[in-house]
């Protein structure tokens, strides 16, 4: 096993396919492990090129094998699928991870720090909390209308009017329909407090990031935007460019070119769903700000919504936006207002 020059890796939670190739391509090792048993085994190799698909726990492995020496890199599932012979198996998936590797053009992933994993740890959770609580608004919101009281939408109105509608005695509501709307109402202050305290947490993570500071100076970014891209975009030179980044948030037109005939259709939304809302999100708020304002990027903001509409514009200010980002966290240079 010591001519292994790349080892494929299929990750499970608890069974793991190994399949190791020389510098020929030729398959020089075949194995199954358990758990408890991958650590020792990859111990035991000369130090090699270690490749796994990026998933949940790839991070953590490119870690522990990172220390006993050997070289990893994570590849994107949808860059190994094409390398899959005939059936899908532990066995074939492994070998393709290896076949994958070896392409001289292949794209890679950056692992995560235990840092960025803290950190996105910490959206993930306040993004399942506002999923909740929209869930539970819409359920009031919906619950009311069959006792007769309409209430607009938006939790701000929910928070306002539903403890009004609790004291009103000349509704419908009975003594038990209080009681669980009481209850619903107890329910959303919960996790209002729950949100508040991620919303901290992002807060301190925020202020004790220097590159989360300079990105956060850009019009459209926020605390939330900064901390969830900074924790994603990790190693900056992992993307070629500025629209590498792009491409990698989706925010690019996906392309159906043929026969010397280029077509360009919308954005392909690919990558992180999460990060593309956030930019586009902090970009709607951008270009409806623009028209009372006379820089050079405005009056390109307002140029733009006049000839493709204000969703496309959206769109199109949070392309720049990532960019940018790329730029002042590859460069290290502060962001510097359109004049």
């Amino acid at each position: 096993m010591n001519n292994i020059t790349i080892l494929g890796i299929d990750l499970a939670k608890n069974v793991f396919q190994l399949h190791g190739s020389d510098a020929t391509g030729k398959a020089v090792l075949r194995k199954k492990l358990t758990r408890s048993k991958l650590v020792e085994t990859i111990a035991k190799l000369e130090p090699c090129t270690i490749v796994m698909e990026a998933c949940g726990g790839s991070s953590y492995w490119c870690r522990k094998f990172n220390v006993l020496g050997h070289k990893t890199k994570l590849i994107s599932p949808q860059f190994v699928k094409p390398f899959v012979k005939t059936n899908k198996s532990d066995r074939n998936d492994a070998e393709a991870i290896c076949e994958a590797a070896s392409r001289p053009t292949m794209r890679f992933v950056a692992p995560n720090t235990v840092e960025q994993q803290d950190i996105q740890a910490i959206h993930r959770i306040r993004s399942r909390l506002i999923g909740s609580r929209t869930a539970i608004v819409n359920q009031i919101r919906g619950l009311l209308a069959e006792y007769g009281i309409v209430v607009a939408q938006g939790v701000y109105k929910i928070r306002k009017l539903l403890p009004e509608i609790l004291e009103d005695a000349e509704n419908e509501l009975t003594m038990l329909g209080r009681q669980i709307f009481f209850q619903l109402n107890e329910e959303l202050r919960e996790l209002d407090e729950k949100i508040k305290i991620y919303d901290q947490k992002i807060d301190g993570v925020f202020k004790s990031n220097e590159q989360c500071q300079r990105v956060g100076k850009m019009d459209g970014i926020g605390k939330i935007t900064a901390t969830a891209i900074v924790a994603a975009i990790g190693d900056p030179s992992t993307f070629k460019n500025g629209r590498h980044f792009s491409a990698y948030l989706g925010l690019v037109p996906r392309q159906s070119s043929s026969g010397g005939k280029e077509r360009l259709l919308g954005i392909s939304k690919r990558g992180d769903s999460y990060l593309r809302t956030l930019l586009i999100h902090g970009a709607r708020s951008v270009v409806r700000h623009a028209k009372n304002k006379d820089d050079k990027r405005s009056l390109w903001i307002k140029n733009l919504v006049e000839r493709r509409g204000t969703n496309r514009a959206a769109v199109a200010v949070a392309n720049k936006n990532a960019r940018i980002i790329w730029s002042l966290l590859a460069k290290g240079e502060n962001y510097k207002k359109a004049a």
